[in-house]
């Protein structure tokens, strides 16, 4: 479980294709404190530690992950945002992520906001998959590339996010151009309400 509070990216150091799956070994502060079968969030997917070497940590993503994400378009350099799991003993900063990306959207606009960014997503419209909770309503919870944030100005498949200057360049925000994918992670409580719904 996640917050959607970036603690900072993670840089990549390697790639390396197994069959179907890709091993991705990268390099970031906290790699010291890292355990063998820890969770991290990367780019907003719940990925388990499988190496720890040389002050680089390897992860797996296998072919589902791949398939519902941007993990298989990263290359040696890239930054990826990274959060440890949640403490249960702590305030909850952001909302409730689940690190299981459900789509990707592509970045269709950046706009100058005075100070701050906005950036306009759009996804896949797929009717179905909005009556089970994959959409977006104004002033809730979205997850981009992992990083928790507030939802304006949506409508059937696009949706609107303001980015302050400290996310901006804290995050892979300060690479995110039109045309980029991202990935995404709807509010569960969301599609829970939607499931809800259908069973009625």
């Amino acid at each position: 479980m996640f917050s959607g509070i970036i603690e900072e990216f993670a840089t990549v150091v390697a790639v390396k294709k197994d069959r179907d799956n890709i091993d991705f070994t990268l390099r970031c502060s906290f790699v010291d404190e890292l355990g063998i079968d820890q969770s991290v969030a990367h780019n907003g997917v719940c990925l388990t530690v499988v190496s720890i070497q040389d002050g680089t940590y390897t992860v797996t993503a296998m072919k589902e992950t791949l398939d519902r994400s941007n993990l298989g378009l990263l290359q040696v350099g890239d930054k990826v945002n990274v959060e440890r799991s949640m403490l249960m003993n702590g305030r909850l900063d952001g909302h409730i992520v689940q690190g299981h990306v459900d789509e990707t959207a592509h970045c269709i606009a950046v706009e100058d906001a005075n100070g701050s960014t906005y950036f306009t997503f759009e996804y896949k419209e797929d009717k179905e998959m909005a009556l089970n909770g994959y959409f977006t309503v104004d002033k809730g919870s979205v997850t981009v590339n992992g990083v928790s944030l507030t939802v304006c100005n949506p409508t059937r498949n696009t949706f609107q996010v303001a980015i302050i200057p400290y996310t901006f360049e804290h995050t892979n925000f300060c690479d995110i151009k039109v045309g980029s994918v991202v990935n995404l992670e709807f509010d569960i409580i969301g599609k829970y309400i939607a499931r809800l719904q259908q069973l009625k």
